[in-house]
């Protein structure tokens, strides 16, 4: 059975930092494309940042800076280190596993930046 599991998402202030983490479990996690995606009240899906197999990274020009994404493939986890976070970084932060014929969504972890 295929899991993505998220979780780190909890209620933090402006400023703070949070580490999210997504395990993953029932393919190899390898050959996969790994991204997180936010979904923000009352918005559409909005791709945060990626991850290739071998480390390479790409962000959102708004995360720039801000987020770092990470993954242990012997592990079958990917993070996002997020720094600096504001209200409009509050959503449902998703993971997302891409091989380009397969596609599996976690069921997200809620980030609430408020003071």
């Amino acid at each position: 059975e295929v899991q993505l599991v998220e979780s780190g998402g909890t209620l933090v202030q402006p400023g703070g930092s949070l580490r999210l983490s997504c395990a993953a479990s029932g393919f190899t996690f390898a050959d996969f494309f790994m991204s997180w995606v936010r979904q923000a009240p009352g918005k559409g899906l909005e791709w945060v940042s990626g991850i290739t197999w071998n480390g390479n990274t790409y962000y959102a020009e708004s995360m720039k800076g801000r987020f770092t994404i990470s993954r242990d493939n012997s592990r079958n986890t990917v993070y996002l280190q997020m720094i600096g976070l504001k209200p409009e970084d509050t959503a449902v932060y998703y993971c997302n596993a891409d091989s380009g014929l397969r596609h599996y969504w976690g069921q997200g972890t809620q980030v609430t930046v408020s003071s």
